[in-house]
């Protein structure tokens, strides 16, 4: 009897999302009892506005939606994504150029799929998110880590991009604000970068879905407002689940060059054909209604990234960059490390990580997801009084 031909190579070698799993993990211990407080899920912990959830009932009532429609994204929504490309992005679209997705991570995807050859190399800065490598070898491209430490919050240069380019380089991950790390560029950093990605030819994949949660007065430029020639060149990814807190909902989009947005929606055409229209239609209406509560859902965040920076630096050998978008803290812990605590001396953070869920209950992120180890992710997207009673846990757990 002939053996079984063998899975994938391609999808074997592809691992799983290190938050997803935290998260799982954390999730699980609750389940069972235990009183763990998890900073693992990038994820809002208020409820959908109910005006988003009204409009998605109400869409329940017009047979249209229970039918096909175009693979691409309904029409009416992809002129309010065009609108607010160009009212946040500074970027004027023809509804043309947009695809709406099953999520952002589909427009991540779909994007490295778009414009990566087989071998080509996609500078990726670090820390970064933990999908973006994978998707890029999905697309058989080469991932090539630029890593940007605490002292530079995190921050690539183009110094930094031009010693890493070669003439195998073909695209650049460009994240502000950051997933992990919470840094988000400056208009001058972002202007550098397109510029020089503009100069060299490569293609920016830009990552914009957490460009409405920034603080301190911060505004988060987009790399194609800064440098407009930069467009040509450019797939923008985004959606609704950060600003509006609507993970569940799954919906996302890219928008870029038309020829671009073209192989792109081909593939989604064979891939998944339309989105469900019942959460096509709670975007349109997160994206054209009133903006209120989102603002009142950023203004909590930001008291959260407030109390999270004060707590955590007030432990001995961790140091926290101030993070001015998104909702996580991303402190360097490398000062915890090599040093016992309660009989154990973690000299990585996935050791760390699992010493903090072992004797404080509290879950988190350990650099290694993100690369290289020495840091710890944390989200502040949660309850106020489990934030700062996780914090304190760690308080105690690492008193000198």
């Amino acid at each position: 009897m002939t053996d079984r031909a063998p899975l994938s190579r391609k999808l074997s070698a592809i691992a799983e999302s290190a938050t997803l799993k935290v998260d799982a993990k954390a999730k699980a211990l609750q389940a069972a009892g235990r009183p763990v407080i998890s900073y693992a899920a990038g994820e809002p912990d208020f409820a959908t506005p109910q005006f988003i959830v009204d409009a998605a009932a109400e869409s329940l009532r017009d047979p249209a939606n229970f039918r096909y429609t175009p693979a691409a994204g309904l029409p009416v929504l992809r002129e309010a994504i065009a609108a607010k490309t160009l009212r946040d992005s500074g970027l004027e679209v023809d509804a043309s150029q947009i695809i709406v997705t099953n999520g952002g991570k589909q427009a991540v995807y779909q994007a490295f799929q778009a414009v990566v050859n087989p071998g080509d190399e996609v500078l990726l800065p670090a820390p970064y998110w933990t999908t973006y490598p994978e998707a890029i070898a999905l697309a058989d491209g080469v991932p090539v880590e630029v890593f940007a430490p605490a002292e530079q919050d995190y921050k690539v240069t183009v110094d930094q991009l031009e010693a890493a380019r070669t003439d195998k380089t073909t695209a650049l991950v460009f994240v502000s604000p950051s997933n992990p790390t919470g840094a988000v560029y400056t208009s001058e950093e972002t202007r550098a970068i397109g510029e020089w990605a503009v100069e060299h030819g490569i293609w920016i994949i830009s990552d914009e879905i957490y460009q409405n949660l920034v603080y301190e007065g911060v505004r988060a430029v987009s790399i194609v407002e800064a440098v407009p020639d930069a467009a040509a060149q450019t797939i923008l990814v985004n959606g609704v689940a950060k600003t509006y807190a609507m993970t569940g909902w799954r919906l996302g989009w890219m928008v870029g060059p038309k020829d671009a947005i073209k192989v792109a929606a081909n593939l989604q055409s064979h891939l998944c054909s339309n989105v469900n229209n019942i959460a096509q239609r709670a975007a349109l209406a997160a994206l054209s209604g009133p903006q209120s509560e989102a603002e009142q859902m950023r203004l909590a965040f930001d008291r959260r990234r407030r109390t999270i920076v004060s707590e955590l630096s007030k432990i001995e050998g961790v140091t926290v960059p101030n993070p001015l978008g998104a909702f996580y803290a991303y402190p360097d812990v490398r000062g915890l490390l090599g040093r016992e605590w309660r009989g154990k001396t973690p000299t990585t953070t996935l050791e760390l990580a699992d010493l903090m869920l072992e004797e404080a209950e509290v879950a988190v992120v350990p650099g290694e997801a993100f690369g290289p180890s020495g840091y710890l992710r944390l989200s502040y997207a949660l309850g106020d009084d489990a934030l700062l009673e996780g914090v304190q846990r760690l308080q105690q757990l690492f008193a000198s």
